[in-house]
Parts: structure tokens; sequence; C-alpha cells
């Protein structure tokens, strides 16, 4: 299978954090240009230099994902960069919360919303003209195993990538004539990341447990018995935007080691 991106611009959000820099580094070990985002220009310039180090050609501009104008700007830099395409959008961004509902504020709530939906939908809604342009294009959303089945004390974040979810089918429909395929994926938790460290101190919090009780509650609901690792995260997501996946579009494919299974 061909898992090359050479000419190829990949416009990758979320990419100052582990998984969506690693996400990068694998696009550019396959011969594309890539071109990050992430909410501080300190933190994209250090992945910028990251990427630089290990070979990559590289470019990079922060934006708040949650203002239009802002990702408009991240989208004509990307294009730019990639003589005037974005090939493929990778959506990583994203934020986690945890509460009791009752406890829920509206400002947490719509905070959850605007990063993972809204964000998610601005640069879709750039990028999209773009890919029409070359009647081709290839658009990978970030949900999660809580956007398949809801995940307690976690409800705005279980909403919101269950929305994400039927975001990507809607397009996958709208898009298919224009050559785009529109796909997601759900990950379960996975480990060496910012969400679960997060997540992981809630639930330390909430249960009263430590951490490596948390853990073992996490495994033992997996029948591969451990928790995702940033490597299975890229290399589904590499597949999905190949031309190998060229028949796929509108799935929501599981990455949680059999956790979930539909």
């Amino acid at each position: 299978m061909n898992l090359r991106y050479d000419n190829k611009t990949v416009l990758i959000t979320g990419a100052a954090g582990a998984i969506g820099k690693s996400i990068a580094l694998g696009f550019a070990e396959g011969g594309a240009r890539v071109f990050i985002t992430d909410i501080t220009q300190a933190g994209v310039d250090q992945s910028v230099a990251d990427l630089k180090a290990a070979g990559a050609h590289a470019a990079g501009l922060a934006a708040n994902v949650t203002i239009e104008a802002e990702v408009a700007a991240v989208v004509s830099e990307a294009a730019s960069f990639g003589d005037g395409a974005v090939d493929i959008l990778v959506n990583v961004a994203g934020v986690v919360g945890q509460g009791k509902v009752e406890e829920i504020t509206e400002a947490e709530w719509n905070r959850i919303f605007d990063v993972n939906c809204k964000g998610t939908f601005f640069f879709t809604k750039h990028v999209v003209p773009l890919m029409k342009a070359k009647q081709s294009g290839k658009i990978v959303n970030f949900s999660s195993k809580s956007g398949k089945t809801g995940s307690a004390l976690m409800s705005p974040y279980s909403a919101a990538k269950a929305a994400v979810i039927g975001f990507t089918q809607a397009l996958a429909y709208e898009l298919a004539d224009f050559g785009i395929t529109v796909n997601c994926l759900c990950p379960g938790i996975t480990d060496h990341t910012g969400v679960w460290t997060n997540v992981s101190a809630g639930y330390i919090q909430n249960l009263g447990k430590s951490r490596e009780d948390v853990i073992k509650q996490f495994t033992a609901k997996v029948p591969l018995k451990r928790l995702a690792q940033i490597e299975d995260i890229v290399a589904v997501t590499l597949f999905m935007a190949s031309n190998g996946a060229g028949y796929m579009t509108g799935q929501a494919i599981n990455v949680t080691g059999g956790r979930e299974m539909h």
C-alpha cells in the first residue's frame, strides 16, 4: 500500500500537542509539506522547529480555532505554503472537561463545543473551496470513543464529539461529488497525551482513586488490555488520508483496543 504524500500539503490543527505533532511528522516522513496550527505562536514555533530538525518541510501559524478570522488567515497561509492548495485537513484540536452535569457552567459547555465543534467547522469551511477547486481532498476529523458511547462526568465532551461524527457524515454526502472524502477517528484513552493527563487527574479527584487504580479501571474494560499509544492513532490517521482509503467516506473509525465496537 502506498502511504506516500509527495507534493501534498497537509494542514493539521492542534499540532503543538503530542498527537498532532506526531501526525505532522508521519505525514512529513511520507513526503508531505506540513502546515500546523495551535493556540500559541510559541507552541507552533517549537513544533515547527522540532519537525524541521527531523527533516520535515514544515511551517505554521497560531490561531484560536474558535475565531473565524484567525482560522481564515491560517488556511490562507497554508495554501500559500502549498502552492495554492490544501490537499489534506486533519482537525485534531480539541479540549476536554469533567464534572457532574448539575455543576457544569454554561461557559464550560460553550468552551468545549466551541473548540471541538466550531473549530472543526471553521477549518473545514475555509479549506473546502480549495479542495473543490482541485476536485479532490481528504478531511480527517477527530471525534472520540466518548462520541460513540458517552462517558460519565464528561457530558459536554461526549455531546460535542458525537456532533463531530454527525458533521462528518453530513459532509461525506455533501462533498462526495467533488472528490472529497470526510472521515473521523474515535480514539480511546491515549497515553502520554494532555487529554489523558487532564482526564485521569479529574477521575483521581472525582473518584478518590490513585492514578494506578484509574488506569486499571479503564484498561480492564479494553479487550486488548492497554491504553492506546500515540503511534496507534498516527497510523490510522495516515491511512485515512491515503489513496488506500479512497473508497472510504463518512466513517467514524474506532481506535480503542476493542473497547468500542460500533
